[in-house]
């Protein structure tokens, strides 16, 4: 088609305008998230913060001020919760597959620049060599290649001529066309997939599930047992209104685990800081423990186990000297207008070769499945398919038996050349064959390595392919995958109950559309496996936000970028290991620190409800749990939190740490109800029963931090020796400010007995608490 006939067939401005006021234009389909506005509503106006706040006013209004110090841990929780999710939402608001901003359109009868979004439905686009589809457009003129390997996970370049229908975000590879818009908006190809990821992925944490569960329990029960505690206390014992309000706020602050909210995203936080520096971006922090958590692992070929780059790994000479077939293939790679990986391969392979210029070239088509150049020197050189070169296959014997005993599992291409003229679908009748041209995905240096730590760590790899399923079975058994040839073509699942069946027996899929992977990794999960997955396309993009931890290359397309959790800034497959030590490490030190917290939370919770019972005074005040959990909880779980720790993560995150956490609880509440009946029986002030159930608090405490840091190390060693000499300093210098009296021989007596018979029975209860935790590993 003449220009003039394509001018003529572009919009004028009052046919543009009524597309524009019929809504028929290519407007951003993005899906609204959350404001920030929202976001700090939600973070603040909990029932968590609600409960701290109004125990910090009861304080507040019977002048108790050095018993409020909790609400600096409350304020953090609360920043880094915003923190967290702002930075969610502006990852999600980043979502862009399309990448270009403008595209050349005919209008008005000329070329003009008009961007993307104000694209409208009929309008004539012209499209060039290294130009993204802005919009679904069918070819009206010309014809070019396209790469929509993005889209589709198919590597081969597309030819796209007259009638061909263009998707958005695919690229064109070489030559040039006008194509019409036949779709616009949230109708477009890529804007389709673009809205089923657009959304924030709930985050798939054990970890914050057991402590949504904790808190939820503690919410729930808070609030009557306070007001039951503060009747008791008041009405009951006598108290007077600031001691009830105090022992009340300190039984109830007792119950909440803030600390241990703090400690978990402070430990993930150092987490991504560490891996920042090992070239890895997290974009999610629980990502980090859901990874080291992983059983499956479906990678994608492109861009993970291989470069994305092929290479020449050999030449076959066939009548012809191998200098001959050097200057062949440099002349070829010069001259070519193709923009692939195919003709980059034996650009780099011939790199240092001499060339000679060409007259005439005839681009590669998968029609006909070669490419072919006239040059100077007055040969015309073809490469491409033997079977589509040679048809006589009697006549270039020698040829196909070289071919047939190549077994190795590469591309085979055979270069020939002729003294005629190549006409663009028609070969000389005088070609002779030159040589074989193996070439082949380029394996990553470390994937080998990366696939064997991982089947060592009980990790199943499935690869996901939208290439041909015997070219990603060869490429996944070169890298080492186990059950490699177990390989499914993607095109004969045609159910759900196919595909998950599929997803159970095989290992390698090939020709696979974005929507299948996103259902195999669905059946996949509904299997009960913990599911991450790698990629780099738009292909990939529904699967990554489907999966349990998603993992993309820095690489890759900017929507798998965003959707994803981790990020390989490197673009090596070879950090993910790096990842999961970390993971491990975090998880295992976060679970053996929540220990510390929840002993807390049981012995605050069973001994408020007990003392509404009792007739006597609630033995602690928030300021001597805030000095005995500052040195038995705060400071140890920081401190073995962040210790190396790279075992595999077994059992179940809340059953492990309450196991643990049981025995350090029941020698508390033992201890407080044994000396506040004591203390009645002798004649105990309070401030002695307080004091005394401080002293055997804190040395409970200390159990359990020295039993968490054995095998002893130095820095373990000199956090026991810390702990314990700041529970000495505090109890000798600053006893005023922690209500704590002096205690008379009687007191003394009774708190060494307690403490001896506390040593002896909660190391029998913890030495339980682990045969059980080893049992349901």
């Amino acid at each position: 088609m003449e220009k003039n006939e394509i001018y003529k067939l572009g919009l004028n401005e009052t046919q543009v305008e009524k597309r524009k006021a019929e809504g028929k234009v290519n407007i951003d389909t993005t899906v609204p998230t959350k404001s920030v506005k929202r976001i700090f509503y939600d973070n603040i106006f909990t029932l968590f913060n609600l409960i701290n706040i109004i125990l910090f006013v009861l304080l507040l209004l019977v002048q108790s001020y050095k018993n409020m110090l909790f609400m600096g841990v409350v304020l953090c929780n609360t920043a880094i919760g915003i923190f967290q999710e702002i930075r969610s939402k502006r990852s999600v608001d980043k979502l862009s597959i399309m990448i270009s901003h403008t595209v050349t359109a005919v209008r008005g009868g000329r070329e003009c620049s008009v961007p993307i979004d104000e694209l409208v439905l009929d309008d004539i686009i012209c499209l060039k060599r290294g130009a993204q589809i802005p919009s679904d457009c069918v070819v009206i003129s010309g014809e070019c290649y396209s790469n929509e390997s993005l889209l589709t996970g198919e590597s081969d370049l597309v030819l796209k001529k007259e009638k061909s229908e263009l998707f958005s975000g695919a690229f064109v590879s070489s030559g040039s066309c006008y194509a019409k818009v036949i779709r616009v908006g949230k109708d477009n190809f890529a804007s389709k997939i673009h809205s089923e990821a657009k959304y924030i992925k709930k985050v798939s944490s054990e970890i914050m599930g057991a402590l949504k569960k904790i808190i939820k329990i503690c919410s729930f029960i808070i609030i009557p047992v306070g007001i039951a505690l503060f009747c008791s206390q008041y009405f009951h014992n006598g108290s007077t209104i600031q001691d009830a309000v105090v022992s009340t706020v300190g039984a109830l602050i007792g119950m909440i685990p803030e600390g241990l909210i703090l400690l978990t995203s402070t430990v993930l936080a150092v987490a991504v800081i560490r891996l920042a520096q090992k070239e890895v971006l997290v974009q999610e922090l629980y990502c980090i423990e859901t990874l080291a958590r992983v059983d499956v692992l479906c990678l994608d070929k492109t861009g993970t186990i291989t470069c994305d780059e092929m290479v020449v790994t050999d030449v076959i000479p066939i009548n012809a000297a191998r200098e001959e077939i050097e200057l062949a293939l440099s002349s070829l790679a010069h001259a070519s207008g193709d923009d692939n990986s195919t003709i980059q391969a034996i650009a780099d392979y011939s790199r240092s070769f001499p060339s000679v210029n060409a007259v005439k070239t005839i681009p590669f088509s998968s029609e006909k499945k070669w490419s072919a150049g006239i040059f100077e020197n007055g040969f015309t050189y073809v490469i491409g398919a033997a079977e589509f070169i040679f048809s006589d296959k009697d006549r270039f014997s020698e040829l196909f038996e070289a071919i047939s005993k190549i077994k190795e599992p590469v591309r085979i291409l055979t270069l020939a050349k002729s003294c005629k003229c190549a006409e663009t679908d028609c070969l000389p009748d005088d070609l002779c064959p030159m040589g074989i041209i193996l070439i082949k995905d380029k394996i990553r240096a470390n994937a080998k390595k990366t696939i064997e730590f991982f089947k060592d760590q009980g990790v199943a790899l499935k690869v996901i392919s939208g290439d041909g399923v015997n070219t990603v079975s060869n490429i996944a058994k070169e890298a080492g995958i186990y059950g490699a040839e177990r390989a499914v073509d993607a095109t004969t699942l045609t159910t759900d109950e196919s595909i998950s069946e599929a997803a159970r027996q095989y290992t390698v899929f090939g020709r696979v559309t974005p929507q299948q992977k996103k259902k195999l990794i669905s059946a996949l999960k509904e299997q009960g496996h913990t599911v991450a997955m790698t990629g780099d396309g738009v292909n990939d993009v529904l699967a990554l936000k489907e999966s349990d931890c998603s993992v993309a290359m820095a690489a890759g397309s900017e929507a798998a970028r965003n959707v994803s959790q981790l990020v390989l800034i490197n673009n090596d497959f070879s950090s993910m290991p790096k990842v999961v030590a970390e993971g491990r490490r975090s998880i295992n030190n976060i679970q053996r620190s929540s220990s510390l917290f929840l002993v807390k939370t049981i012995y605050s919770a069973v001994l408020a409800l007990v003392f509404i019972f009792l007739k006597s005074v609630y033995p602690f005040e928030p300021i001597q749990l805030s000095f005995v959990g500052a040195l038995t909880i705060g400071l140890p779980s920081f401190v073995l939190a962040l210790q190396p720790n790279h075992e595999m993560i077994r059992g179940r995150f809340f059953l492990n740490v309450i196991c643990r956490a049981i025995p350090g609880a029941f020698v508390i509440i033992t201890n407080v109800l044994a000396v506040t009946m004591l203390g009645k029986y002798f004649m105990f002030s309070h401030d002695v029963i307080s004091t005394m159930a401080v002293y055997l608090t804190a040395f409970s405490g200390l159990l359990l931090v020295v039993r968490l840091c054995l095998p002893l190390n130095l820095i373990r060693t000199a956090l026991v020796v810390v702990v314990t000499g700041g529970l000495l300093l505090g109890c000798v210098f600053l006893p005023g400010l922690f209500s704590i009296v002096p205690l008379a021989m009687e007191g003394w007596i009774t708190v060494v007995i307690l403490a001896c018979v506390t040593f002896v029975i909660f190391n029998l209860l913890y030495t339980a608490a682990e045969k059980i935790i080893l049992r349901n590993m």
